[in-house]
């Protein structure tokens, strides 16, 4: 019965959905009868803050928000931002008949659905209805087949936010006292971070290896085509039988891994190319095999993060936000899912494609089917695939930007996924010769032909590795057969150096991670979202680079938490919660072993392997506890080599030799951007060559005070020191003077008179004729004139003195410019922001550059380049900002721009309030403290429980 058939007899149906967009499209499906309302996400989860605890709850349960003495019961409450939509939702149903819970089948979505129902508390009947693909048919056929609510993954997924909640709310305190204020740690996103650091160590401990080899051209002696070369390059192989070594060869300590190769350095390659420039070659074998390739298996959600970003270039994140709009607007099945199984429907969709598309000859007698590869796969959906029963192309869904990009990789994958095998020949050619020294030399060439290229024909997938041959790349060698004599054209001699291995992308880290089987498809996005918004991780280009601050953390957390980064007891914990979701283990049983470590390890919550010795095997309450053992100047302290120190300090890393007030003590800040690796002791020794501390210039013949020049946060600059006994609050109190150094000066040339000049500003230039002064001042933007409230900019700060009166009339009688008049062109055009399908671009702005898409500003952070930026980086940076949310005004500058209200008719009852303010003010003292007490306290309360959860 369909859906419009059941509501012509009466009754009204509730379907709450999670977000308005996907809202919008299943009520086009669903027709009159139903009302369809989104929650808008979650509208409950623990609180942020003990403020956000009922006042019932006392001690641990107030910061934690679970009762962790009584089985671990977490405390909810109403999202404050979400109680309006609630009102909403329960208006709502109270006039209708039924309730249709249809919000995502995951984890997250099965959760969703159970606080509506417990925050609602329907006294109608409650159906879940779930569908992997908003089409007009699976919403009716969701419509007439729902389920109960699955009780084992709502209870799967309350224990992993627990858990996360008692990881975070644990642990970042201790980073907070030992490290930073206002860092987090989390179950997975500790462990990303480490690997990202663990990476770039090997890098530091990397040592480069040079080696040599010889590269020959050789003539067949027949005029060639394309389909049969003339000649072909080969690279020396062996030297009496001894083979040649390679990159691979060597250690990352740049020493060979075995003896039983050949070391090559210049001097002996070059006399062995010298020495065979005479040979005569003949091919020794010919050796060939079919090739072989069959098709991809269809995206599942991390190996479309990884294409998306090896194609495309989007981060896991905007690849999620793009892959979000399409499957609610009805273009793709649901992005979250670990499963490669397409449904019957789907296969025959692909199948009728490939032969419209391709022809017969391109598909295979019966349809391809994919084994899951992922362990535990968390839910029974299909692959990501286009959405229907027959697929649109891309030309024919009207999208455009990088939905359509997107929706065309996805498209391109399902149908490339039910194509013939691509077939052809792969073929390895040896060639031998003397030198003229005795000494055997055998070169080696290969080759791929393909004779059919079935599923290439439609899709072929990338690589991380951008030199990488990718698989529909054809090497050609000529027809050659044993025994043929070939002339050597050239003997070429190459030169090579190891490299350190690769640092992490986005699509590289999120492989690493499932591969270690830690996290969930799920939340990866978010994942490296967090390590990047922390500050643990910045991108240069694609790479993820590790900051100082985060090799601090992981020194931490390694040395005093091990079991908590280690990479086996996290998978290990990753199959428990599975297998609670499955009914095989029991939450609070595996709960109390995770945090109080009670009883047997038959869970495995606490029977994972540590980290090395003195790992300790308790639960999380014993680790956190003994804080006295862990020095904080020695967890944030690395070696860089003679005598040198790397510090992670409160405003950032720093080097330091010596110790601190003792003589010859150094110490000089580090670039914040700078990759770890490059760190040499050279450069330190640079970095602590650089003028640093106060320098003192003289006294000011005036005041007598002494004048001195300094490096601050925000740049170097002079300032007086004043007599002993100055007033520096209060009434009398008496500011020095200071001025920023100009960009021409620096702080080891500037004088005495450079610094009184400068202290000197603002000048005033004169008055205009109505008898308004004028001055140059110097300011945060640069050099410029300020009458009254009027500023115009100037173009060079030594107009600073030297402009005049008449100069300065003559600026401000030119019209200031404003607006578009005003407007710079952009600096750099980005394409479509996926979210607001507005252009986006780079503009320069007071504050530095940054991104826009007309709605949204943006300022690009400081590891960010106009010349670097991606799109996909330009969409993230504007995601971030939204998720932000608007700015939030202060109370003064609420206050200035509150409109001035008159209300003569009401001053009695104005006086009213203000006595009634008067008398609650009075009560509030008596009874311990005033409101604005009780909202401090709150605030500080909820600092104390702000770290962040993992996704």
């Amino acid at each position: 019965m369909s859906p419009t058939s059941e509501t012509a007899h009466g009754g009204r149906r509730l379907v709450i959905v999670e977000s308005p967009a996907k809202a919008k499209t299943i009520k086009g499906y669903l027709g009159p009868g139903y009302v369809v309302e989104a929650s808008v996400g979650h509208i409950r989860d623990l609180p942020n803050g003990a403020a956000e605890v009922p006042e019932k709850y006392t001690g641990e349960v107030r910061r934690l928000g679970v009762d962790v003495e009584h089985d671990f019961q977490p405390i909810y409450v109403v999202n404050a931002d979400k109680k309006s939509q609630v009102r909403k939702l329960k208006e709502l149903l109270a006039e209708s008949d039924e309730l249709y819970l249809a919000t995502d089948e995951d984890r997250e979505g099965e959760a969703i659905a159970w606080h509506l129902q417990e925050v609602l508390k329907p006294k109608v009947p409650v159906h879940r209805m779930v569908f992997h693909e908003i089409t007009k048919d699976a919403i009716r056929a969701a419509v007439a087949n729902p389920r109960e609510l699955n009780a084992r993954m709502v209870e799967a997924q309350e224990t992993r936010r627990i858990l996360d909640r008692l990881y975070g709310y644990e642990v970042s305190p201790v980073l907070w006292k030992k490290v930073m204020r206002g860092l987090s740690a989390g179950r997975v996103q500790s462990v990303a971070t480490r690997l990202v650091v663990e990476r770039e160590r090997e890098r530091i401990a990397f040592r480069s290896a040079e080696y040599w080899d010889l590269t020959g051209t050789f003539a067949t002696g027949r005029p060639g085509d394309p389909s049969d070369p003339s000649s072909l390059v080969a690279r020396l192989n062996s030297v009496d039988g001894r083979r040649v070594a390679q990159g691979r060869d060597f250690g990352s300590d740049g020493r060979l891994k075995s003896d039983q190769v050949l070391h090559l350095d210049e001097a002996n390659a070059r006399a062995l190319a010298a020495a065979l420039a005479e040979s005569s070659f003949a091919v020794r074998s010919v050796e060939s095999k079919p090739y072989r390739r069959s098709p991809y298996a269809p995206f599942r959600t991390t190996t479309l993060q990884q294409e998306a970003s090896r194609k495309l270039g989007f981060g896991a994140k905007s690849t999620m936000q793009v892959a979000q709009k399409l499957y609610e607007n009805g273009f793709i099945t649901y992005m979250r899912t670990d499963s490669t199984t397409l449904s019957d429907t789907a296969v025959a969709a692909a199948r009728a494609q490939v032969t419209q598309l391709y022809g017969a000859g391109y598909l295979p007698d019966k349809p391809r089917t994919y084994a899951g590869k992922v362990k535990n796969a968390q839910e029974a959906h299909e692959a990501i695939r286009p959405s229907g029963d027959r697929f649109r192309t891309p030309a024919e869904t009207g999208l455009s930007g990088d939905q359509f990009r997107l929706y065309e990789l996805i498209w391109k994958r399902t149908v490339a996924s039910q194509m013939k095998d691509a077939v052809g020949n792969s073929v390895t050619v040896r060639i031998g010769g003397t030198s003229s020294d005795g000494r055997d030399a055998e070169f080696s060439a290969s080759g791929k032909t393909i004779t059919f290229h079935g599923f290439m024909k439609a899709y072929v997938e990338g690589a991380d590795d951008p030199n990488a041959e990718l698989d529909d790349r054809e090497r050609r060698l000529p027809q050659v057969a044993e025994g043929d004599a070939l002339a050597a054209e050239e003997i070429s001699v190459d030169g090579h150096a190891t490299k350190p291995p690769a640092r992490y992308t986005e699509a590289s880290l999120v492989k690493e991670l499932e591969e270690r089987e830690i996290g969930r498809p799920s939340t990866y996005a978010s994942i490296i979202g967090t390590i990047l918004d922390r500050g643990y991780v910045f991108k240069k280009g694609t790479a993820l680079v590790p900051s100082f601050l985060s090799f601090a953390v992981v020194n931490l957390l390694e040395t005093h938490f091990g079991r908590l980064v280690d990479y086996d007891f996290t998978a290990k914990m990753e199959d428990d919660l599975d297998r609670i979701a499955q009914g095989e283990a029991q939450s609070v049983p595996w709960l109390k072993r995770f945090y109080f470590g009670e009883g047997d390890d038959n869970a495995g919550a606490a029977s994972s392997a540590g980290n090395g010795d003195g790992d300790h095997l308790g639960g999380l309450k014993e680790l956190v506890t003994d804080l006295g053992a862990i020095d904080a100047k020695e967890i944030s302290s690395f070696p860089v080599g003679d005598g040198i120190m790397l510090r992670v300090g409160r405003y950032g890393p720093y080097v330091e030799r010596g110790e601190k007030d003792a003589e010859g003590h150094q110490r000089a800040d580090v670039p914040q951007e700078m990759a770890p690796d490059e760190l040499t002791v050279a450069y330190a020794e640079e970095l602590l060559a650089k003028p640093s501390g106060d320098f003192e210039l003289g006294a000011d013949p005036v005041t007598g005070n002494q004048i001195v020049a300094k490096d601050g946060r925000y740049g170097p600059y002079v300032t007086e020191i004043l007599p002993d006994g100055t007033p520096k609050t209060g009434k009398n109190a008496v500011k020095p003077r200071t001025a920023s150094l100009f960009k021409s000066m620096s702080l080891d040339t500037v004088t005495i008179d450079d610094a009184l000049r400068l202290m000197s500003l603002p000048r005033v230039v004169g008055t205009d004729a109505e008898g308004v002064e004028i001055t140059a001042q110097n300011g945060r933007y640069g050099p410029y004139l300020k009458k009254g409230t009027d500023s115009r900019s100037l173009t060079s700060e030594d107009q600073l003195f030297d402009i005049t009166l008449e100069e300065a009339l003559a600026i401000y009688a030119q019209p200031k410019q404003r607006g578009r008049a005003a407007a710079k062109p952009p600096l750099k055009e980005l394409g479509t922001d996926p979210v607001s399908e507005r252009p986006v671009v780079v503009k320069d702005g007071r504050f530095g550059p940054y991104v826009t898409d007309g709605e949204t500003n943006a300022t690009l952070r400081t590891d960010d380049s106009v010349e670097a930026i991606t799109p996909e980086r330009g969409y993230e940076l504007l995601a971030e900002k939204r998720a932000k949310g608007p700015a939030k005004k202060t109370a003064k500058k609420a206050a200035k721009k509150a409109p001035a209200k008159k209300a003569p008719a009401k001053k009695a009852t104005t006086a009213k309030k203000a006595a009634a303010k008067k008398t609650t003010a009075k009560k509030a003292t008596a009874t311990g403290g005033t409101t604005t007490a009780k909202k401090t306290a709150a605030k500080k309360s909820s600092a104390s429980g702000s770290a962040t959860r993992d996704a």
